[in-house]
């Protein structure tokens, strides 16, 4: 009986993560074509990786003058300013005003970390956000998690690589689905822990417990 109530349970938890990945992936297909915000941010990120094009919808959307300033987030290192020119696919006079590049993140976490700093930095709390279409959930809770007082704005690009809508009949669409699905959930379960402790933390506070100080 007891190995019985086991198998259900697991099954329960395989059959939810299935329903939850379809979900995500229906998610993914609805997002784009991307809807061009109707007003102007106070800045635009872009977040390098698998395509330019997010690079050149950021620079697109910056020559709308839908935000202030672009920041392309997680730059080689070894590429030069005006090496990315090109890339860009815009003006150099707008290039050389208005675009600044990070170069201190390697993963999406760093994006977080190098958006937060710069929007902080130049007082920034209304962003859009640019980034390939499978990849925008987990971004939005990452940039989020750093940056919490931020109002961000979703902007995101069709992945030429990925069939969205028929994701399961190619291996390669299903591991860039399914990977990028299980750290998506990996996220939510990190800041839902991060959450709890929180409140417990500040239950123990109003009880009057104070935390422990190192003499």
């Amino acid at each position: 009986m007891k190995k019985r109530k086991i198998m259900l349970a697991v099954l329960s938890l395989i059959l939810l993560w299935v329903a939850g990945l379809f979900f995500f992936a229906d998610r993914v297909i609805d997002s784009t074509p991307a809807i061009e915000p109707e007003d102007k941010a106070d800045a635009i990120v872009a977040l390098t990786g698998a395509s330019d094009m997010r690079i050149r919808e950021g620079m697109r959307l910056l020559e709308r003058r839908k935000g202030e300033r672009l920041l392309i987030s997680g730059v080689n290192k070894e590429v030069r300013r005006p090496e990315l020119l090109p890339v860009t696919d815009g003006s150099k006079r707008l290039y050389d005003c208005c675009v600044d590049l990070g170069f201190d993140a390697v993963d999406t976490v760093g994006n977080a970390a190098e958006i937060a700093a710069w929007a902080r930095a130049k007082d920034y709390d209304d962003l859009i956000v640019v980034t390939s279409d499978y990849h925008m959930p987990r971004s939005l809770l990452e940039i989020k998690q750093a940056l919490p007082e931020a109002t961000l704005h979703a902007y995101p690009v069709a992945t030429p690589s990925l069939d969205a809508r028929a994701w399961w009949k190619s291996t390669s669409g299903s591991r860039v689905l399914v990977i990028e699905y299980c750290k998506y959930l990996a996220i939510l379960g990190r800041n839902l822990v991060g959450s709890v402790a929180s409140l417990f933390g500040k239950d123990k506070h109003a009880d009057g417990v104070a935390p422990e100080t190192s003499s």
